[in-house]
């Protein structure tokens, strides 16, 4: 049994129509032993198996955990790096709790993760400026236009004229829904694209990994901007000493979720053989 097989545990089941009989074997595992081996994994690796509860949206609850365990696991290694290890004692809890939003941010992201809309800061909208002509006589048709032009040029006064105005119109980038996709642009999501240099050298397809996304099929949460919201705390880190020392620490706590989140699936194959 795999964390994946989990999920099915939390919702409601709809009744069998298929017609076979349940199992009678005493060998067989039950509701309840499933239940226990969910303790079991979650008792062994506790960060792990509510990171993953968490990323798969059972509860809110799980993701809160999730990041006070990875906090937890922060401040007991951030004095291993010494520009955290500096930091005044009641700004480094702040720090490294932002630091573990950020990693199970970025632990949580895939392909159909959906992200607020930067071209209209997620409204939908974006303001589009438009000369428009106006008549003294009340609206004008496009049509008018020219025959306004030359009553103006015949009369030698501006009938009509040339307004400014501003519109809103739906933002090109989502298309008005306010948020856009995280898939990659070029394989959408897949990992895979084609190969053009080789399919046009062996004269068949050839598919291989997308180069701009590694093969994950989704883009990653950018490290710059977990830099940014630990700036907003004045700690007087710098861009080059987050680059140098701090973000080889940011990576590892994204790793640390990862690795809890293996071994806490290892945990649940093991309590259901």
């Amino acid at each position: 049994m795999s964390l994946e097989s989990t999920v099915k545990y939390h919702y409601a089941k709809t009744q069998n129509f298929s017609g076979m009989a349940p199992a009678t074997s005493p060998d067989t595992l039950t509701g309840t032993d499933y239940i226990a081996a969910m303790g079991f994994a979650m008792s062994n690796a506790p960060l792990g198996y509510h990171a993953f509860m968490g990323k798969v949206g059972i509860s809110e609850n799980d993701a809160q955990n999730a990041v006070s365990l990875l906090t937890k696991y922060a401040l007991e290694n951030c004095d291993k790096v010494a520009a955290l290890r500096k930091l005044d004692t009641d700004i480094k809890p702040l720090v490294m709790q932002r630091l573990a939003i950020y990693a199970y941010m970025d632990y949580c992201q895939s392909a159909s993760t959906k992200k607020p809309c930067q071209c209209c800061e997620a409204t939908g909208f974006i303001e589009v400026e438009k000369f428009t002509m106006k008549s003294a006589f009340g609206a004008v048709r496009p049509e008018q236009v020219t025959s306004i032009r030359r009553l103006d040029s015949k009369l030698g006064c501006n009938v009509g004229r040339e307004v400014r105005e501003v519109f809103k119109a739906l933002c090109h980038e989502c298309k008005g829904k306010g948020v856009v996709s995280s898939a990659c642009l070029d394989c959408k999501g897949r990992g895979k694209v084609a190969d053009r240099k080789e399919t046009l050298k062996q004269g068949v397809p050839v598919i291989g990994e997308c180069k701009r996304c590694v093969g994950r099929g989704f883009e990653r949460v950018p490290s710059t901007e977990a830099f940014r919201a630990i700036e907003e705390l004045e700690t007087g880190l710098t861009l080059a000493t987050w680059k140098k020392s701090i973000k080889p620490f940011y990576d590892q706590l994204i790793t640390k979720i990862e690795i809890e989140e293996s071994w806490a699936n290892t945990s649940l194959a093991k309590a259901t053989i």
